[in-house]
């Protein structure tokens, strides 16, 4: 079997674009993958016409020596544009495997370590409207989620730190009351906050036993981390802007968190994350899979954690089936609050190729933070 061709499919799905990368064989097999780094789909796009010539013609199976191909093979160690391209290429290599094999990918993994994966949704509303978070984390809840979680708030394109940890606080008592002790919460400060402002939130909520505050700092230098770490004992979740396993290795091997969010559609794939998995589980480290993407990147996600020991819990922002169903068929089955094990072979997803281009890419920028001072601040 070879590599035929590699195809891009930037889609629209309503509020941000998904990129889904086919990989064709002349087998007739085709896997579907999904690359991160949303807002930047053109950049990762260019990264896949650099890696066609390289591929076309490969055996697919050779899945750990087409990725150190891809990612030491122009000379400079990938970057973040190269490893979300890499991502998804090689998501759809497992899939080709899969497929090829007859047995879904979680097989080709070890194995089911679980029967089912729980997952947390995307709680909306708070800041000055706590009761609208409340209700949404109530709504969920008796959905059948066994997790809420919501994000660091701010006065429309505004954040001031002090407003939003004080408000932060106030939401996570009206949470915790309105949904009692059996339902546990994540709070994500998505990279917004300095040390000392991070360090008064998780002092502030450890009472409220968050099951982690997830990126309390910005990722760029992570020996910070260590300087948090020591003066709370509120669990930390950090990892999902990381393109490699380099890029944890001082939260791992100094243990400074204990969720580890690596995301499979920009760090590598199912071939790095394997490794980034194993090595949190010498440390005791759970993971936490970022999953913010589409349908593919949720199946993915699946079959990494039913087949991860270290497993904690799957971010999936709503219930599979709710987007691009026409798009990707066949995605996982979600049921109070857990997705289930596919039995179909490789990642168990069709991928409709004419359903894709009815939904055109459209050019999106993400949204974008400011102090009161007008200075810029992270989003």
């Amino acid at each position: 079997m070879k590599i035929t061709n590699i195809e891009a499919y930037p889609v629209w799905g309503g509020h941000r674009n998904f990129l889904f990368v086919v990989v064709d064989t002349d087998a007739g097999i085709s896997g579907v993958g999904e690359a991160g780094l949303t807002g930047r789909e053109l950049a990762v796009m260019g990264a896949l016409e650099h890696f066609k010539p390289l591929l076309i013609g490969q055996d697919p199976s050779r899945i750990e020596h087409l990725w150190q191909t891809l990612f030491r093979g122009g000379f400079f160690p990938a970057g973040l544009v190269l490893s979300a391209a890499i991502s998804a290429i090689d998501i759809a290599l497992w899939d080709i495997r899969g497929k090829a094999l007859g047995v879904p990918v979680y097989d080709l993994l070890g194995g089911l370590v679980r029967d089912r994966v729980v997952c947390y949704p995307h709680n909306i509303g708070g800041g000055e409207d706590i009761a609208s978070l409340v209700e949404s984390c109530q709504q969920t809840t008796a959905e059948g989620w066994r997790f809420v979680r919501w994000g660091l708030p701010s006065h429309g394109d505004v954040l001031e730190p002090g407003w939003a940890v004080r408000t932060a606080i106030r939401e996570f008592h009206a949470v915790r009351e309105a949904v009692g002790d059996s339902i546990d919460i994540c709070f994500d400060v998505h990279t917004r906050l300095d040390l000392s402002d991070a360090l008064t939130l998780c002092r502030e909520v450890e009472p409220l036993r968050p099951y982690f505050i997830e990126d309390p700092l910005r990722s760029e230098n992570p020996d910070s981390f260590k300087t948090l770490r020591g003066r709370t004992s509120v669990p930390i979740a950090a990892g999902e802007q990381f393109g490699s396993k380099w890029a944890f290795r001082q939260l791992i091997e100094e243990e400074w968190i204990d969720y580890c969010r690596l995301d499979l559609c920009l760090v590598g794939g199912f071939t790095e994350a394997r490794k980034i998995a194993g090595w949190c589980e010498t440390h005791y480290i759970r993971l936490a899979v970022h999953n913010p993407l589409g349908p593919v990147s949720s199946a993915a996600c699946l079959h990494l954690n039913l087949a991860t020991s270290n497993f904690g819990v799957q971010e999936q922002p709503r219930r599979t089936g709710a987007a691009l169903q026409d798009v990707v068929p066949g995605q996982p089955v979600w049921e109070n609050g857990y997705l289930l094990p596919p039995t179909a072979p490789g990642l168990g997803l069709e991928f409709d190729r004419e359903a894709a281009k009815k939904y055109p890419f459209q050019m999106t920028e993400p949204p974008h933070l400011r102090r009161l001072d007008n200075s810029y601040t992270n989003w």
